[in-house]
């Protein structure tokens, strides 16, 4: 009892800064202003009443009109931030029961469908085996959290890295990559990483503002960006992907694969990461003298393993052994073997957290915005409004007559550009991937380039880079008060130009070299 409690309260130094609070956070603007939000709600709510009232056409059926409504209603809720993300994905339940429910039943003339079909339709999503994956990832993030692990974890990389800001940088770009593998959350990686980086220039004196702080701060959230495209576990976004090319492809993309094709990728631009960062922010000392001391002192004070650290990370390595080698050594899918893995974290005296810890750690109201995503995203499939999207929107482009790679090439642009007015990539992959899986459809070779092209476009709603607003590990870095919206634009504008040159040169050369394309 004693070692499981001691665990589950880290020590807290003078060298450890607290987290960010509510008042530091880029969410303080949309809080000051209350106004704005009831407009933002109206907007929503004209928007699908718009899109509802409008006289119907022979290429779109009703349920497709009602399902274009839903989307028009859900961006806007989750660009402006109307209400939270959770809220509006509650109110989608409601809305989808009631207007699937009142469209005609193709099976019986006449009649309509009912709000019980209806609500069928928006809890569809929670059947999915990839909700069942993210909420398996997410009670592995909240063991890390109950037991302290990530902390232990991160704060022997420092110790390694060394006390020359070079090393420190490299360091910190390491452990995004090392916690990528283990840690199925971005929020939670950063969380883990930028407390220990801020009390490191804390305790040599210099301001959480400076330079060093910039450089560090942001470096994580990037990195922790860079590798949510290269672990398929690392980002609850590319689940949803995977699970639509499941369901409407009629193909498995296993964690093999995904890393086969994403790795590589973010291993080079985790190169460039290092080389941007050093080249935009040039930090006041090349050297923090006694540094691994300070981070030696933090390690004394968590104490040696406990308990519930070993053995979580047995059945962490264990789990990256399963998932890695999927359909190679084994049959076992990514959710199953997480599933059984928290199954064990969860036995009393065997595992390392109680399920009071977990209903505490575990942010839910993630699960509800992945589940009901998925819902309208099916909802857009099945009844040919992402189809009819599609078509309007690229069709006039005239994308189905370019090459592959054009085609790559402005529809990235588009979803970078898009993703300026999202700071969910799980909502944004929920509205894009099944209008990309429609596109895909019509694309030439459609049966060999068409998984590809949709895992590629995934790969770029990942992107986070441009704004501390784009993802929530930048708005957990940006609380700290480390850097300015123009320090992180700064970094942010070379690391997107860089991302989107080398999805381009990848489509060009390795991804057709390994068979993606």
């Amino acid at each position: 009892m004693t070692s499981d409690r001691r665990s589950q309260e880290q020590p807290t130094t003078a060298t450890t800064p607290a987290m960010p609070s509510e008042s530091h956070t880029p969410r303080r603007t949309w809080r000051s202003l209350l106004r704005v939000r009831p407009l933002a709600f109206l907007l929503a709510c004209a928007g699908l009443v718009t899109i509802v009232l409008l006289p119907g056409g022979e290429d779109l059926s009703v349920q497709g009109q009602m399902a274009l409504a839903l989307l028009v209603f859900a961006v806007i809720m989750w660009v402006t931030e109307a209400v939270s993300y959770p809220v509006s994905a509650v109110m989608l339940i409601g809305l989808m029961a009631v207007l699937i429910g009142f469209t005609p039943n193709p099976e019986e003339p006449g009649e309509i469908l009912g709000t019980g079909e209806g609500l069928t339709t928006a809890l569809g999503g929670f059947a999915s085996s990839a909700v069942a994956l993210v909420a398996a990832a997410l009670a592995l993030a909240a063991a890390m959290q109950a037991t302290g692990l990530h902390r232990r974890l991160a704060l022997l990389v420092m110790r390694i890295a060394g006390e020359k800001t070079s090393h420190i940088l490299l360091g910190a770009i390491g452990l995004a990559i090392i916690l990528a593998f283990f840690v199925p959350s971005a929020t939670a990686r950063a969380g883990a990483v930028v407390p220990i980086l801020m009390g490191m220039v804390a305790a040599f004196g210099l301001a959480k503002d400076s330079k060093l702080g910039a450089l560090l701060i942001i470096t994580a959230a990037q990195a922790v960006s860079i590798w949510n495209v290269g672990i398929q576990t690392a980002a609850a976004q590319n689940l949803i992907a995977v699970d639509f090319i499941r369901d409407t492809m009629g193909e498995t993309v296993t964690w093999p694969q995904w890393f086969m094709w994403a790795a590589p990728w973010s291993l080079v631009m985790s190169v460039v990461l290092y080389f941007v960062m050093r080249w935009t922010i040039r930090p006041e000392v090349d050297k923090l003298s006694g540094g691994r001391a300070v981070v030696q002192k933090e390690l004394d004070d968590l104490g040696p393993m406990t308990g519930p650290e070993i053995r979580l990370t047995i059945v962490a390595v264990l789990l990256l052994v399963l998932w890695s080698t999927q359909d190679i050594l084994h049959p076992l899918d990514a959710p199953t073997v997480t599933l059984l893995a928290i199954g064990a974290l969860l036995i009393p005296r065997i595992g390392v957290f109680d399920w009071k810890s977990a209903e505490r750690l575990i942010n839910w109201g993630t699960l509800v915005v992945f589940a009901v995503g998925i819902s309208l995203g099916m909802l857009l499939l099945d009844t040919g409004a992402a189809q009819w999207l599609s078509e309007r929107t690229f069709t006039a482009l005239g994308i189905h007559e370019m090459p592959l790679l054009a085609t790559i090439a402005l529809v990235s642009l588009f979803n970078i550009l898009i993703h300026l007015g999202f700071a969910s990539a799980t909502s944004l992959a929920a509205a894009l991937i099944p209008v990309f899986i429609a596109l895909a459809a019509s694309l030439p070779n459609a049966d060999e380039v068409g998984i590809g092209f949709v895992i590629i476009q995934q790969f770029v709603i990942s992107f986070g880079f441009l704004l501390p607003i784009s993802a929530p590990q930048n708005m957990l870095a940006y609380g700290t008060g480390a850097f300015s919206t123009m320090q992180f634009l700064k970094t942010g504008i070379p690391l997107t130009v860089a991302g989107y040159l080398l999805v381009l040169l990848f489509s060009a050369t390795y991804w057709q070299w390994i068979g993606l394309l």
